[in-house]
Order: C-alpha cells, then sequence, then structure tokens
C-alpha cells in the first residue's frame, strides 16, 4: 500500500512537470538554433524549444566543468549534455583502438558496463507493461530448478535478492572451479542449480549490489520473449527508438572489432566474465543514450507509474537523512536539500561510465569512458552544480586514473 501511494504521488507529479505527448519533436524550432543538433525518436512526444540564450549559458558553464574535471590526459570517450533532445555540449577524444588509429567519434559505440543494466531493467518493464510478466512473480516461475523459492523479479533488480556474486564463485569452489572456461549466462544459472551456494542474506532482507541479479533477468527476458537476449533488445528497446549504434556484444564474433578499453596505453585482457549478459556487454553511444531516455517521457514506450517503480528507492525507508539508494536498475543520490538525483554508473575493465538523466529539467548527461579512469563520474557533480537548486560536492570513487 506504501509504495502504490508513493507511486500514485510521482505519478501526479511526473504528468504535471514533464512534457506533454501527441507531437513529435522535429529538426526546426521558432528560435532557430541551427548551430545545435536535434535529436529525435519516433514516438510522439513534445517538448519546449531550447532558446539560444539557454544553450549559451549552459554551454559556457558545462565546458568549464568539463575542462576542470573530465577532460584530461589520462581520459579518453565521449560526452553529450542535451536537453529535450537538444545537445547543448559533446566531446569526443581519443581512440576506440590505438592500434590502428581508429578515433573516437559520435558513432563510436562502447562498453557501457553496469549502465548496462539501465536498459536490462527497462526490458523487464516493458515486459510487465505487456503483462508478460510480473515485477513480483517469483523466479521459480521462469526457472522452475532455481534454489532459491522466495527470490523475485523485483528482488533481483532492485538487488535485495541475497544472491552470491559470480565473482566470488571461484573462491567459493576453489580447486573444483574452471579458470580456463569463458562463462555464459547458463552457466552461472546451472552453478547456482547444482552448487546451491549459501545465500548472502534472505530474501529482501537488505540490499546488496550483485551483478548475479542482472545475469538472471537476462534469462528470465530470454524466457519470456522466447528470444537469445540480444535479439530481445534489439525488439523491445534498440529498434524501436532508432538506436542503431547500441547492441548487445558477442563475445564469439565481436572481439575484433569493437571499441578496446585501456588501462594507460595497455588493452585489458578478455577473461572468463567477458561473456555474461543483463549486468553489463551492451555498447552505445551518448546519443543513442540520449534517445532512450527521451523516450522514458513518452507513455507510448513506457507507462509513467510503471517507470515511478524504477525511481522508487527500495533500501533507505527506514533512514531519517539517506544519502543514496537504489530503485529498479536505478541509483539515486539524495541532496541535503533533500532533491533527489537518478543516476547509474559503471566500470568493466578500463570503461568508466556515467548515465545521468535529470528528470526535472528534462536533460539527459552522458559520459562514456574506455580508459581507466574516475573522470566519467564527474557528471553526478555536474547535474549538481547546474541542475540542482543547491550545489552540494558529492564524492567521487577511488582515483582509478593511470599514468603513461
Amino acid at each position: 500500500m506504501k509504495i502504490t501511494l508513493i507511486s500514485f504521488f510521482l505519478t501526479t507529479l511526473f504528468y504535471i512537470s514533464g512534457p506533454t505527448t501527441g507531437i513529435q519533436n522535429s529538426r526546426s524550432d521558432n528560435n532557430g538554433n541551427s548551430d545545435s543538433t536535434l535529436i529525435t525518436i519516433p514516438l510522439n512526444i513534445k517538448f519546449n524549444n531550447v532558446s539560444k540564450e539557454y544553450i549559451s549559458e549552459k554551454r559556457f558553464k558545462i565546458d568549464s566543468f568539463y575542462n576542470k574535471f573530465i577532460n584530461s590526459p589520462y581520459y579518453s570517450g565521449s560526452f553529450i549534455v542535451a536537453k529535450n533532445g537538444r545537445i547543448i555540449y559533446e566531446h569526443y577524444k581519443g581512440f576506440s583502438n590505438t592500434k590502428t588509429g581508429e578515433k573516437i567519434d559520435a558513432n563510436t559505440s562502447i562498453h557501457l558496463a553496469s549502465v548496462s543494466k539501465v536498459l536490462t531493467a527497462t526490458a523487464i518493464l516493458k515486459l510487465v507493461q505487456e503483462d508478460n510478466l510480473m515485477l513480483d512473480q517469483k523466479v521459480t516461475d521462469w526457472i522452475p530448478k532455481f534454489p532459491y523459492k522466495n527470490l523475485t523479479i523485483r528482488t533481483l533488480l532492485n538487488h535485495r535478492s541475497g544472491l552470491p556474486h559470480y565473482s566470488n564463485f571461484p573462491g567459493i569452489m576453489k580447486k573444483a572451479w574452471n579458470r580456463k572456461k569463458v562463462l555464459t549466462n547458463k552457466d552461472v544459472l546451472d552453478l547456482i542449480i547444482k552448487q546451491k551456494f549459501k545465500p548472502i542474506f534472505a530474501n529482501n532482507a537488505r540490499f546488496d549490489y550483485c551483478n548475479t541479479n542482472y545475469v538472471i533477468l537476462a534469462l528470465i527476458i530470454e524466457r519470456a520473449t522466447g528470444q537469445n537476449y540480444r535479439d530481445a533488445m534489439q525488439t523491445l528497446i534498440f529498434k524501436p527508438l532508432g538506436m542503431k549504434n547500441t547492441f548487445v556484444f558477442n563475445y564469439e564474433t565481436d572481439r575484433d572489432t569493437v571499441s578496446k578499453s585501456y588501462r594507460a596505453s595497455t588493452i585489458f585482457p578478455w577473461d572468463q566474465y567477458d561473456n555474461l549478459y543483463g549486468d553489463k556487454n551492451i555498447y552505445s553511444t551518448p546519443r543513442d543514450l540520449v534517445k532512450f531516455d527521451l523516450a522514458t517521457y513518452s507513455p507510448d514506450f513506457i507507462k509513467p507509474e510503471l517507470l515511478q517503480e524504477a525511481y522508487y528507492g527500495y533500501s533507505a525507508a527506514h533512514v531519517a537523512k539517506p544519502i543514496k539508494d537504489y530503485g529498479l536498475g536505478m541509483r539515486m543520490r539524495y541532496l541535503a536539500n533533500g532533491e533527489k538525483l537518478v543516476y547509474h554508473n559503471g566500470w568493466w575493465h578500463g570503461n568508466n561510465t556515467s548515465f545521468v538523466p535529470v528528470k526535472k529539467d528534462t536533460m539527459t548527461v552522458i559520459c562514456l569512458g574506455n580508459k581507466y579512469s574516475n573522470r566519467p563520474y564527474a557528471t553526478l557533480n555536474m547535474v549538481s552544480s547546474l541542475f540542482a537548486k543547491k550545489t552540494e560536492e558529492i564524492p567521487l570513487p577511488a582515483e582509478l586514473e593511470i599514468k603513461e
């Protein structure tokens, strides 16, 4: 009941503050902003025009922040800030492949790392919307041999399942672990079924960020759609939104062609977890992710009341002044004034990524890096300083820069 009332309140607020629907956003406006690209999607959404004055003001501030906190000799990647689909600022630097000299540009797909979870969670919500599955449905309804009978789709999404981390399986199994085997999602499931690893805690007892949750969610997507995860994501999200540079990595065919990730000037080697998907392994561009964010303002893509389930915090309900929380595939940061920012960061090999949809300003801030560095995570501070009611310094993760 509590969650239902909160969802109703948030839905009402969403409708009052969000864009109106019924007219597709187009490439022209009354202010003649021909110097900034407008990203569009094939859905009916009407946003307010973005004036030259707004673009000029924000562009100056963003450029100053970007060059001070993100742009550095140790950073390589792509960065974008867009409002209502209108690109206010974007910058690309570095190489997707230093050996071939291929530079990063607007069409370079970079590994999203855990930002992939946002897209996996959205695919689940789309299937809920289509009545293919339910958030509080037991995992065993889709995977009958799954040994943890109380786990639900919701507790996988919000990391309250208590499942053990697949990266800890070698330590648990010790000599029985095959370190040379490149794991698939099915392998992870088979190990869970066979080994019946002890849960970290009882289902829904607390929060523990765990990639295993999203590996299992990807398998549920496959069973609910009858497609492999790669094709299901194209069907549910990428193709309908025109995300032409977004795809799920295929370990067997894509290793030589995808953008590389680096630690200083050294390419990160592939390891036995690089064939797992759902928790990671989606490649995309900032412009494609802007398309995805734009779609979240359209009930034709996903209903507002369902989207608010993703933006509801499940793990800080009993904390007097929470600092952070997690929804369904979205992280949250609470500022001192109570304002909530939603976002997701990612880190896999040399890829460090950040996706920050600023819902109250219909703004999207994205930074995708392919060179081991914490610079992309400065985006949350940028949002706090430029778009929140009160500037607040948000601590960055531990330093990740590796000098040449």
